[in-house]
């Protein structure tokens, strides 16, 4: 009788296993073939620009820019000059003449760009997210060169070309090009004070390198970081998502090195979105935290730069709770600051929002071991649209409110993980008072009809593209890097 059970048992355990893995496999087939049922790749999907920057190829931001001078024009050649004939359409990035053509812009704000200044008051680096392009720091960038600093605002390889380029992309060339931009900012500006401005994934870079300036005394000291939505902490789950990839390419699929499959209508970020970005922000982000550790360890920490750091409460991209943990908590104290936004808390907004992360603010409000100033850009009251900041600096129980002369737009519910670098007149993603662009507009664009006709996702459409605090952020940011802000009028 036992040797019958022990029998049945393991014919048991060997169906169940057989069926759990041929559930498997179907499952994955399931999901193969809905994600081969997305649209066909195009030219921009599928070219190699080999003349793309790596990490060995330049040791200077001069030879930076020949090389992305080559690049360019390799676009031209192997993109622009190629596109089928249904692709030259109105608004596609790749045809000449069209609404969303960079030309259209002066400069093409895909590029790096350098602005110079005589008698420089400090040096400023600007760092942009992943998938995205110089112009989505252009406007911070122009403020601050006005204050007196003289500014980079550097393309990352892979990007502001086509989005093939985040297909190989490694994090290495991206760190190997903030350190040319750095020792080139320190030649010019000699013994001014550096600062590194951040967004999204550029928030990881920046502060990548001031963690690796302090391991190698050979690279320039950061004298302060200003993180807009860092990339601190994604997702575990995006350790899995190159797995993606690696099947697409053993079964020679190669739409499977794709998350997003969509049309290029904006002149400065990519719409199609490559596995292997996602996963190159996944090891960035474990290399920061590896660093961290080892540094906390031997209490190097303590010449960590002073950090500046803007967050939306709500951010659908990286983890708010990530840049808590697992970066200002680990810091001691040292000026550091965090700038959360909220959502807008108006009583007619507030039932139908989804989930309100005000547990959280208000802890960390409450928390007088903290070690950095916490602000909290919020309403006045339910009743008010009036914003203004309640303030708590490290080991002080007290917050403080502080006017901002700002109010919450009608008809908005939060900001993005998007919104926070872009003015609301921006040209091309501000909003209702945008100012006039060369050609599409995409901040206010909203495309009415029956759902599963558009190829742009409604959710795109939806989410926002401009700040409208962003006033209040560019004031700050200008204090922090101890610039005096120039007169608007």
């Amino acid at each position: 009788m036992k040797h019958f059970l022990l029998g049945t048992a393991k014919h048991t355990l060997k169906a169940l296993g057989y069926g759990i893995a041929g559930g498997a496999v179907v499952l994955i087939a399931v999901f193969v073939l809905q994600l081969e049922r997305r649209p066909d790749l195009k030219v921009w999907h599928a070219v190699e620009l080999d003349a793309e920057f790596t990490a060995d190829r330049a040791k200077s931001f001069e030879d930076y820019l020949s090389i992305e001078a080559r690049l360019f024009k390799q676009l031209d050649e192997r993109v622009y000059a190629r596109i089928e004939p249904e692709d030259r359409r109105l608004i596609n990035r790749y045809h000449r003449g069209s609404l969303s053509d960079p030309q259209r812009w002066s400069p093409n704000w895909n590029r790096t760009f350098e602005l110079s200044v005589k008698g420089p008051k400090a040096g400023i680096l600007l760092l942009h997210g992943m998938s995205d392009s110089p112009y989505s720091l252009r406007s911070l960038g122009r403020r601050l060169h006005a204050a007196g600093a003289w500014v980079v605002g550097l393309r990352l390889p892979g990007h502001g070309t086509a989005p093939s380029g985040l297909v190989s992309v490694q994090w290495q060339d991206m760190a190997a090009a903030v350190r040319v931009s750095m020792r080139h900012l320190r030649n010019k500006v000699g013994r001014r004070p550096l600062f590194i401005v951040g967004y999204s994934n550029g928030g990881a870079l920046a502060v990548h390198y001031a963690v690796s300036a302090l391991e190698d005394n050979a690279l320039p000291s950061v004298d302060g970081m200003v993180l807009i939505s860092p990339a601190i902490g994604v997702t575990p789950l995006a350790a899995f998502a190159v797995w993606q990839a690696r099947l697409g390419r053993l079964l020679g699929l190669q739409k499977l090195a794709w998350t997003d499959i969509l049309p290029e209508y904006d002149p400065f970020k990519y719409g199609s979105f490559a596995v292997n970005a996602g996963d190159q922000v996944y090891r960035l982000t474990g290399e920061i935290q590896s660093k961290m550790k080892t540094l906390g360890a031997g209490n190097a920490l303590e010449r960590f730069p002073p950090v500046l750091a803007f967050q939306s409460a709500v951010d659908a991209t990286v983890s708010t709770r990530a840049l808590i943990d697992g970066l200002l908590e680990q810091l001691p104290a040292g000026g550091h600051e965090l700038v959360i936004f909220d959502i807008n808390r108006i009583s007619e907004i507030a039932p139908v929002l989804g989930q309100d992360p005000i547990g959280r603010i208000e802890a960390g409000l409450r928390d007088t071991g903290l070690t950095f100033t916490m602000s909290f850009v919020t309403n006045y009251s339910k009743k008010s649209r009036r914003v203004v900041v309640r303030r708590k600096k490290p080991g002080n129980s007290e917050i403080a409110e502080i006017s901002t002369g700002l109010m919450w737009p009608k008809g908005l519910y939060s900001l993005s993980h998007v919104a926070l670098p872009f003015s609301p007149n921006d040209p091309l993603y501000g909003g209702p008072d945008a100012g006039n662009s060369p050609g599409i507009k995409l901040g206010d664009i909203a495309l009415r009809g029956e759902r599963g006709v558009l190829q742009i996702p409604p959710a795109a459409m939806l989410r926002l593209r401009w700040n409208p605090f962003y006033p209040y952020m560019e004031r700050r940011l200008i204090e922090f890097v101890r610039l005096t802000a120039p007169d608007k009028g």
